[in-house]
């Protein structure tokens, strides 16, 4: 091959990888904006901070005051099959397509968590912790997908109280991961 075909398939791979991120990072910010019941503005103001910003931010705090706990934990058998049949599915997609090593054998450790999070049991800040070793591109381009497990929950008003509670904990998961990828 001559030199100038070389850059011109290499400056076709780069496109192709910008517009993957560019697709992806409008995705999530129209799942958060969605979910979240925020304009794309704010999401990406909210995700621009950083990590301890937003968990003292009073915006975050508004949204995790709003959940309705009680909704959540009243649900929880509704959930729980809905994460036991979509999570390994999801696992098998992070793991072939977008390549992240270390995902759960099994929903019940992420059931359980949630589980705990609405018990007060568990913390935002552990849920960082366990979410460290993925990739940002990887954790952004998963949120809609992960979001949209709960698509066909009934009723309608259970089905968006999820998917607000898991898009309010993702988006604390991206602030971390952005900031950790600009350390």
């Amino acid at each position: 091959m001559r030199e100038y075909e070389l850059a011109h398939i290499y400056s076709c791979a780069l496109a192709r990888e910008w517009m993957c991120w560019f697709c992806s990072t409008l995705m999530m910010l129209q799942t958060f904006s969605q979910c979240l019941h925020l304009s794309p503005d704010q999401s990406t103001s909210l995700l621009s901070r950083s990590l301890d910003s937003l968990l003292s931010s009073p915006e975050l705090n508004d949204q995790f005051s709003r959940l309705d706990t009680n909704l959540l934990k009243d649900t929880l058998p509704i959930a729980k099959p809905v994460l036991a049949q979509h999570l390994p599915p999801f696992y098998d997609w992070l793991q072939n397509e977008l390549g992240v090593q270390r995902v759960p054998d099994s929903p019940d450790h992420t059931t359980t968590w949630v589980v705990n999070f609405l018990s007060n049991q568990e913390s935002v800040t552990r849920l960082v912790e366990l979410h460290r070793p993925v990739p940002r591109a990887a954790l952004e381009r998963s949120i809609p997908k992960l979001v949209g497990v709960f698509d066909q929950v009934q009723p309608i008003h259970v089905r968006q109280e999820w998917q607000k509670a898991i898009a309010l904990l993702c988006m604390v998961l991206v602030v971390a991961a952005r900031e950790q990828s600009s350390v």
